[in-house]
Protein backbone atom coordinates (compact mmCIF):
# COMPACT_ATOMS: atom_id res chain seq x y z
CA UNK A 1 0.00 0.00 0.00
CA UNK A 2 1.13 3.49 -1.08
CA UNK A 3 1.92 6.51 1.48
CA UNK A 4 -0.23 9.05 1.89
CA UNK A 5 0.70 12.33 -0.34
CA UNK A 6 -1.38 15.38 -0.16
CA UNK A 7 -3.50 14.19 -2.98
CA UNK A 8 -5.21 11.14 -1.18
CA UNK A 9 -4.77 12.27 2.77
CA UNK A 10 -8.38 12.03 4.36
CA UNK A 11 -8.73 15.13 6.87
CA UNK A 12 -11.31 14.15 9.62
CA UNK A 13 -11.66 17.30 11.42
CA UNK A 14 -9.57 20.68 10.98
CA UNK A 15 -10.29 24.15 13.04
CA UNK A 16 -7.59 26.74 13.64
CA UNK A 17 -5.86 24.77 16.34
CA UNK A 18 -6.40 20.94 15.52
CA UNK A 19 -6.22 18.57 12.13
CA UNK A 20 -7.45 15.29 12.37
CA UNK A 21 -6.12 12.61 9.95
CA UNK A 22 -7.47 8.92 9.07
CA UNK A 23 -4.25 7.42 8.83
CA UNK A 24 -3.27 4.88 6.61
CA UNK A 25 -1.83 1.45 7.42
CA UNK A 26 1.51 2.31 5.67
CA UNK A 27 1.98 5.72 7.04
CA UNK A 28 4.24 6.75 9.72
CA UNK A 29 3.44 9.53 12.60
CA UNK A 30 6.72 10.57 12.56
CA UNK A 31 10.17 10.17 10.67
CA UNK A 32 12.24 6.56 11.83
CA UNK A 33 15.32 5.31 10.27
CA UNK A 34 13.48 4.09 7.36
CA UNK A 35 13.79 7.77 5.81
CA UNK A 36 9.85 7.63 4.35
CA UNK A 37 7.93 10.58 4.72
CA UNK A 38 6.26 10.58 7.58
CA UNK A 39 2.54 11.80 7.57
CA UNK A 40 3.55 15.34 9.94
CA UNK A 41 5.21 16.04 6.80
CA UNK A 42 2.42 15.21 4.06
CA UNK A 43 0.04 17.36 6.18
CA UNK A 44 2.72 20.37 6.23
CA UNK A 45 2.69 20.25 2.58
CA UNK A 46 -1.27 19.87 2.42
CA UNK A 47 -1.83 22.60 5.14
CA UNK A 48 0.77 24.71 2.62
CA UNK A 49 -0.77 24.19 -0.77
CA UNK A 50 -4.43 24.32 1.05
CA UNK A 51 -3.62 28.19 2.57
CA UNK A 52 -1.12 29.03 0.14
CA UNK A 53 2.04 29.84 3.29
CA UNK A 54 5.12 30.69 1.86
CA UNK A 55 7.05 29.92 4.97
CA UNK A 56 7.50 27.19 7.53
CA UNK A 57 4.18 25.44 8.67
CA UNK A 58 3.79 24.15 12.18
CA UNK A 59 2.40 20.40 12.70
CA UNK A 60 2.62 19.20 16.18
CA UNK A 61 3.07 15.27 17.10
CA UNK A 62 1.35 14.47 20.30
CA UNK A 63 0.34 11.01 19.76
CA UNK A 64 1.50 7.99 16.97
CA UNK A 65 -0.15 4.71 16.20
CA UNK A 66 1.82 1.99 14.99
CA UNK A 67 2.66 1.99 11.30
CA UNK A 68 0.89 -1.13 10.38
CA UNK A 69 -2.15 0.25 12.42
CA UNK A 70 -4.59 2.28 10.50
CA UNK A 71 -7.11 5.56 12.03
CA UNK A 72 -7.60 8.64 13.54
CA UNK A 73 -4.71 10.92 14.38
CA UNK A 74 -4.53 14.31 15.96
CA UNK A 75 -1.77 17.30 14.94
CA UNK A 76 -1.47 20.44 16.72
CA UNK A 77 -1.47 23.63 14.13
CA UNK A 78 0.19 25.63 16.74
CA UNK A 79 2.42 25.31 19.59
CA UNK A 80 0.17 26.39 22.47
CA UNK A 81 -2.36 23.61 21.06
CA UNK A 82 0.67 21.10 20.87
CA UNK A 83 1.42 21.55 24.68
CA UNK A 84 -1.79 21.49 26.03
CA UNK A 85 -2.76 18.57 24.02
CA UNK A 86 0.27 16.77 25.25
CA UNK A 87 -1.04 17.60 29.06
CA UNK A 88 -4.06 16.16 27.95
CA UNK A 89 -2.29 12.74 26.98
CA UNK A 90 -0.26 12.65 29.59
CA UNK A 91 -2.75 13.37 32.20
CA UNK A 92 -4.63 10.44 30.35
CA UNK A 93 -7.87 12.73 29.61
CA UNK A 94 -8.00 11.21 25.97
CA UNK A 95 -10.54 8.44 25.90
CA UNK A 96 -9.76 6.14 22.45
CA UNK A 97 -11.63 3.41 21.17
CA UNK A 98 -10.25 0.82 18.56
CA UNK A 99 -11.57 -1.87 16.61
CA UNK A 100 -9.72 -4.95 15.95
CA UNK A 101 -10.13 -8.69 13.99
CA UNK A 102 -9.04 -11.48 15.93
CA UNK A 103 -8.40 -15.06 15.27
CA UNK A 104 -9.79 -16.55 18.52
CA UNK A 105 -13.07 -16.45 20.20
CA UNK A 106 -12.01 -14.28 23.44
CA UNK A 107 -12.51 -15.68 27.04
CA UNK A 108 -15.77 -13.34 27.63
CA UNK A 109 -18.09 -11.33 25.71
CA UNK A 110 -16.48 -8.37 27.32
CA UNK A 111 -14.26 -7.57 29.96
CA UNK A 112 -11.49 -5.54 31.72
CA UNK A 113 -7.94 -7.02 31.31
CA UNK A 114 -4.74 -6.50 32.99
CA UNK A 115 -0.82 -7.64 32.07
CA UNK A 116 2.33 -6.13 33.58
CA UNK A 117 4.68 -5.32 30.29
CA UNK A 118 8.67 -4.83 28.88
CA UNK A 119 9.54 -3.23 26.02
CA UNK A 120 12.70 -4.19 23.81
CA UNK A 121 13.51 -1.48 22.24
CA UNK A 122 16.62 -2.92 19.81
CA UNK A 123 13.64 -5.30 18.36
CA UNK A 124 10.68 -3.02 18.59
CA UNK A 125 8.53 -5.09 20.38
CA UNK A 126 7.01 -5.66 23.98
CA UNK A 127 5.75 -8.58 25.90
CA UNK A 128 4.54 -9.86 28.72
CA UNK A 129 5.72 -10.58 32.28
CA UNK A 130 5.34 -10.87 35.48
CA UNK A 131 4.21 -8.65 38.14
CA UNK A 132 7.43 -9.00 40.15
CA UNK A 133 9.43 -7.72 37.33
CA UNK A 134 10.84 -4.31 38.27
CA UNK A 135 10.87 -3.12 35.28
CA UNK A 136 7.84 -3.96 34.25
CA UNK A 137 4.66 -1.12 33.55
CA UNK A 138 1.10 -1.82 34.20
CA UNK A 139 -1.24 -2.43 31.14
CA UNK A 140 -5.02 -2.23 31.45
CA UNK A 141 -7.47 -1.79 28.76
CA UNK A 142 -11.28 -2.63 28.36
CA UNK A 143 -12.38 -5.27 25.19
CA UNK A 144 -15.77 -6.08 24.05
CA UNK A 145 -16.75 -8.30 21.41
CA UNK A 146 -18.91 -6.52 18.98
CA UNK A 147 -19.36 -9.58 15.65
CA UNK A 148 -18.31 -12.62 14.06
CA UNK A 149 -17.65 -13.92 10.48
CA UNK A 150 -16.49 -17.57 9.70
CA UNK A 151 -12.89 -16.62 10.76
CA UNK A 152 -12.44 -13.86 12.64
CA UNK A 153 -13.97 -12.48 15.85
CA UNK A 154 -14.85 -8.74 15.72
CA UNK A 155 -13.37 -6.38 19.36
CA UNK A 156 -14.25 -3.04 20.36
CA UNK A 157 -11.16 -2.02 22.50
CA UNK A 158 -10.63 0.98 25.02
CA UNK A 159 -7.10 1.11 26.09
CA UNK A 160 -6.73 2.37 29.81
CA UNK A 161 -2.93 2.83 29.53
CA UNK A 162 -0.73 3.93 26.76
CA UNK A 163 1.94 1.37 27.18
CA UNK A 164 4.19 0.23 23.57
CA UNK A 165 2.48 -2.18 21.49
CA UNK A 166 -0.16 -2.48 24.26
CA UNK A 167 -3.59 -3.59 22.28
CA UNK A 168 -1.68 -5.60 20.19
CA UNK A 169 0.50 -7.51 23.08
CA UNK A 170 -2.50 -7.82 25.73
CA UNK A 171 -4.87 -9.57 22.84
CA UNK A 172 -1.82 -12.04 22.02
CA UNK A 173 -1.46 -12.44 25.48
CA UNK A 174 -4.66 -13.28 25.69
CA UNK A 175 -5.09 -15.61 22.69
CA UNK A 176 -6.67 -13.44 20.45
CA UNK A 177 -4.09 -12.42 18.25
CA UNK A 178 -4.67 -9.66 15.54
CA UNK A 179 -5.17 -10.53 11.63
CA UNK A 180 -2.21 -9.60 9.88
CA UNK A 181 0.16 -9.57 13.09
CA UNK A 182 2.86 -11.44 12.37
CA UNK A 183 5.24 -9.92 15.18
CA UNK A 184 2.75 -10.48 18.10
CA UNK A 185 1.94 -14.59 16.55
CA UNK A 186 -0.52 -14.07 13.17
CA UNK A 187 0.15 -17.28 11.35
CA UNK A 188 0.14 -15.33 8.13
CA UNK A 189 0.92 -11.70 6.98
CA UNK A 190 -1.59 -9.28 5.40
CA UNK A 191 -1.06 -8.67 1.53
CA UNK A 192 -0.18 -4.85 2.09
CA UNK A 193 1.54 -5.43 5.35
CA UNK A 194 -0.73 -3.97 7.81
CA UNK A 195 -2.78 -5.31 10.25
CA UNK A 196 -6.63 -5.43 11.27
CA UNK A 197 -6.02 -2.75 13.90
CA UNK A 198 -7.59 0.38 13.30
CA UNK A 199 -8.30 3.79 15.82
CA UNK A 200 -12.13 3.97 15.51
CA UNK A 201 -12.39 7.20 17.69
CA UNK A 202 -10.77 9.74 19.89
CA UNK A 203 -12.09 11.89 22.35
CA UNK A 204 -10.99 14.73 24.36
CA UNK A 205 -12.32 18.12 26.02
CA UNK A 206 -10.73 20.85 22.88
CA UNK A 207 -7.09 22.42 24.31
CA UNK A 208 -8.31 25.82 23.22
CA UNK A 209 -12.37 26.18 22.87
CA UNK A 210 -12.45 23.44 25.75
CA UNK A 211 -15.83 22.09 24.05
CA UNK A 212 -15.82 18.31 23.75
CA UNK A 213 -14.47 16.93 20.62
CA UNK A 214 -15.17 13.43 19.25
CA UNK A 215 -13.42 12.72 16.00
CA UNK A 216 -14.43 8.85 14.41
CA UNK A 217 -11.85 7.55 10.93
CA UNK A 218 -14.30 4.99 8.59
CA UNK A 219 -12.21 1.55 8.64
CA UNK A 220 -10.39 0.97 5.77
CA UNK A 221 -12.04 0.06 2.07
CA UNK A 222 -11.01 -4.18 2.69
CA UNK A 223 -13.38 -7.50 2.36
CA UNK A 224 -13.21 -7.94 6.18
CA UNK A 225 -13.06 -4.45 7.49
CA UNK A 226 -15.90 -3.76 5.20
CA UNK A 227 -17.65 -6.77 7.70
CA UNK A 228 -17.29 -4.76 10.55
CA UNK A 229 -17.82 -1.58 9.18
CA UNK A 230 -22.10 -2.93 9.23
CA UNK A 231 -21.61 -3.54 12.72
CA UNK A 232 -20.11 0.21 13.84
CA UNK A 233 -21.66 2.61 11.31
Amino acid sequence: MALSTIDNLQVLFEDNHLIAINKRPSDIVQGDKTGDTPLSEVVKLWLKKKYNKPGNVFVGVAHRIDRPVSGVVVFAKTSKALARLNELFKSKEVSKTYLAAVCAMPPHQEDTVSHYMIKDGAKNRSKVVSEKNKTAKKAELDYRLIGESDRYFFLEVKPKSGRHHQIRVQLSAMGCVIKGDLKYGAPRSNKDASIHLHAREISFIHPVSKEKLTVIAPVPDEPVWNVIAKLVD
